[in-house]
């Protein structure tokens, strides 16, 4: 997009080099990316890289939602929920830069903490982002309000902590999502299982070694709960690529997560998942967090 078409870049070389062709700078100082001035510090400029090294996978997905619209007659227009949404800067971003000149289609941000939520309206409103809506809800509570609607095409959760990820996941599965992509952060479930000594088949072994210090029982605990939804989502129709999403020097919560929709559920998935909570001694989870799909389907 050229700076003629496009008002709200500036043509100024103090505009960093950073930002994205089509970026609103004042959508940026808006979120305390840029300041008053439109400058950008060191730790926004870390910031604005984590959102559109994201982007980048997002808008690949959205395209790909948009062409399969594109061929089906009477489409709802792409709908994207952001769980665990904070000040909504991915959200905000992705709207500026894709949905706002499609014309149609819904952004949701999803967050607990209210007085983020009302900022969050009141800077939509001001932006005219008038197809974005803000909801203060839990992930959980989210997948049965009827202020969501019953497609979501695609459902992010960026640093959601714990098992918010997974209510993300299951909120995702309800909403039948083309698409998940979630950066999990703070898995703290199964680090907990393993330090109450739950994983008795193993206790008695050199592989114990492994959770015997809690710096390494919270690390080996987050490995084995993004391993197990893997499997999970697999086992539900999805394919599933993990890879990081920026590298290790900007930030430790670094696995992105991404699911794309087959609807080939696995079996071998189910039964990986299921060997695995059995052997380090989370089988409780399997009610709670990991419902699988009925044996009879494959």
């Amino acid at each position: 997009m050229n700076n003629k078409t496009n008002p709200t870049r500036a043509t100024s070389p103090q505009v960093p080099s950073d930002i994205r062709p089509g970026q609103s700078i004042e959508l940026l100082k808006e979120l305390h990316i840029l300041t008053r001035d439109g400058k950008l510090n060191q730790d926004s400029r870390r910031k604005l890289k984590q959102v559109y090294h994201l982007y980048q996978f997002i808008e690949k997905l959205l395209i790909d939602v948009q062409a399969s619209q594109l061929s089906s007659p009477g489409a709802h227009g792409i709908t994207l929920a952001d769980h665990g949404a904070g000040k909504s800067y991915l959200g905000f971003i992705v709207y500026d830069l894709f949905f706002k000149s499609l014309g149609t289609g819904h952004i949701y941000g999803i967050e607990t903490r209210p007085e983020l939520v009302q900022k969050s309206r009141e800077l939509a409103a001001r932006l005219g982002f008038e197809r974005m809506s803000f909801l203060n809800l839990s992930v959980a509570e989210a997948a049965n309000s009827d202020q969501v609607g019953d497609q979501i095409d695609i459902v992010t959760a960026l640093h959601a902590c714990d098992t918010a990820t997974d209510d993300a996941i299951a909120f995702g599965l309800a909403k039948h999502a083309k698409f998940m992509v979630l950066v999990p952060c703070c898995q703290a479930e199964v680090a907990r299982a393993l330090n109450h000594g739950k994983a008795l088949s193993l206790s008695r072994t050199p592989l114990a070694e492994l959770w015997r210090h809690p710096l390494h029982t919270r690390e080996l605990g987050s490995q084995i709960t993004n391993v197990l939804r893997c499997l999970y989502l697999e086992a539900w129709g999805y394919q599933v690529t993990v890879t990081e999403l920026v590298g290790w020097e900007h930030s430790m919560k670094n696995e992105l997560i991404i699911a794309r929709q087959t609807g080939h559920r696995k079996r071998a998935a189910a039964d990986r998942l299921k060997a695995i909570l059995e052997e380090f001694g989370l089988t409780n989870l399997r009610e709670t967090r990991f419902r699988l799909p009925s044996d009879e389907v494959v």
